[in-house]
């Protein structure tokens, strides 16, 4: 049975702890962080949704089929989630991903896509740690367009310990979001 997942990247954060724009801070190897986890992505999931908010647009190099601008990202991460997931509806299942986690590889992606079913819920997990991106079947696409706030899918996560499955993955990256510029430092240096 073929599944139809898609991917929500999720690119309208604040970045207030890092100082400044850091989807679009260059990376050592001359792209920034949205256009390396975008291209990751890419080479994983053909079928993508980037959510941003307005001031970020012109920014963003974008080479990708669906840019979605949300005006209320300033109601918070949960509010974005909302919006983000109410256009994967033609969707079985949908991974959530954060557009300051570059260095995440391709293959992790494609890895959790392959493990998404329209009931279950993936976390990736590597050495003991859960990190993102999550993947969301379908069943669960209302529960997450009713968040609002910071309130994430976490909520969600713990409503369904049964659908609820943890993916081993050999990728520190899927630990790894840039919230300072010293975190981007030290990733890069690692």
């Amino acid at each position: 049975m073929s599944h139809k997942v898609g991917a929500l990247l999720l690119a309208a954060g604040f970045s207030r702890r890092f100082g400044g724009s850091k989807l679009t801070t260059e990376l050592a190897n001359g792209r920034t962080v949205f256009a390396q986890t975008l291209v990751n992505l890419q080479a994983a999931i053909p079928d993508i949704v980037v959510v941003t908010r307005p001031d970020l647009v012109e920014g963003l190099i974008m080479d990708c089929a669906s840019l979605q601008v949300f005006d209320g990202a300033d109601q918070g991460m949960g509010a974005t989630l909302a919006y983000g997931v109410g256009l994967m509806q033609d969707k079985n299942a949908c991974l959530i991903c954060l557009a300051d986690m570059p260095f995440i590889q391709p293959q992790t992606y494609s890895q959790l896509a392959a493990h998404c079913t329209p009931d279950n819920i993936i976390l990736p997990v590597h050495d003991g740690h859960v990190g993102n991106p999550c993947g969301f079947g379908q069943q669960f696409f209302t529960e997450l367009m009713q968040l609002d706030g910071d309130t994430g899918g976490k909520s969600v996560i713990k409503q369904h310990p049964k659908a609820v499955q943890r993916i081993n993955v050999a990728d520190a990256a899927i630990l790894q979001d840039i919230d300072t510029p010293e975190d981007l430092q030290k990733l890069q240096s690692d």
